[in-house]
């Protein structure tokens, strides 16, 4: 299987890599001989620099291979049992030709404290990455909870990113505007970056009319996370995470300069969405991306 070449991109550098395929994942649930098709169409689309990794759970490596053939497809591995599922997962990859590692993210050990399962995962990243994967950075899941600042205090300083759950099949699994603005504003603190997963489909806060859940916007995170480098307070984050009104969120990131646009996408990496035509469309309708 070769990828072809990818046309010359549109995407501006605030949305390149934004987006990484979790289209195996709930809700979307896409069968692996759908998914793998639909994610080479999409790196080899016009708006291919949008797209990050195929995201893949340690479980699935094998029966994802079978659907790569002869070619190589860059991954985003999920270890979904912590430090223990570390090293057999990146053992698999690195005895298929067929998958290569582009990202890594790795859900904290559960078995004590929230301190004590991010420790547990970064000490065994510091072991394994130098020999699996040296060139990836790898993203520790943390809890959300009362135990969240301990958690990301043992992330500071390591270089990992701090992943961060937006939202999920439940109501309960989708933190409010405040809580999310707590976790932006601790971790831009501690100059961690971050990664969102589960509920961002769409650029902008809103109602979702099928479950009547209230949906974050990736779009509002990442204005957030601009303002938090800034030195926005919590009450100043939450209002931007709770903007309806596309025209003021596309206004004042249209604003932003290289550097700012920069700085605020080494800070917010990107996050895992089930679906790419969703977040291409809206960025599209918002006038940020132009079809050419």
């Amino acid at each position: 299987m070769t990828i072809p070449q990818a046309p010359r991109s549109v995407i501006a550098p605030l949305f390149a890599g934004l987006c990484d395929d979790a289209a195996i994942f709930p809700p979307g649930d896409l069968p692996l001989p759908q998914a793998v098709p639909a994610h080479l169409a999409h790196r080899t689309a016009w708006y291919a620099e949008l797209v990050g990794p195929f995201l893949c759970g340690a479980g699935r490596l094998d029966a994802l291979a079978e659907q790569v053939g002869e070619g190589e497809l860059a991954i985003g591995l999920i270890v979904p049992n912590g430090s223990t599922g570390l090293e057999p997962a990146l053992r698999a990859v690195a005895a298929d030709p067929r998958l290569r590692i582009a990202g890594l993210e790795v859900l904290a050990d559960q078995d004590g404290t929230a301190a004590e399962g991010v420790r547990k995962v970064r000490t065994t990243l510091d072991k394994l990455l130098p020999q699996y994967a040296p060139d990836i950075t790898a993203a520790v899941e943390v809890a959300r909870g009362p135990e969240l600042l301990l958690a990301l205090d043992e992330l500071e300083g390591s270089g990992y990113r701090a992943k961060f759950r937006t939202g999920g099949t439940t109501e309960a699994a989708f933190p409010g505007e405040l809580e999310l603005a707590s976790f932006l504003y601790a971790a831009v603190y501690r100059r961690l970056a971050v990664k969102c997963t589960a509920g961002l489909h769409h650029a902008l806060r809103h109602t979702d009319a099928a479950t009547g859940f209230e949906h974050h916007g990736f779009l509002n995170v990442l204005l957030a996370t601009h303002a938090a480098l800034g030195g926005a307070e919590h009450g100043d984050l939450a209002a931007l995470l709770g903007e309806r009104d596309g025209e003021v969120i596309a206004a004042r990131l249209a604003e932003l300069d290289e550097q700012q646009a920069g700085a605020a996408r080494a800070a917010f990496t990107g996050f895992g969405t089930c679906s790419i035509a969703e977040p291409l469309a809206d960025l599209i309708a918002l006038g940020l991306v132009t079809i050419p």
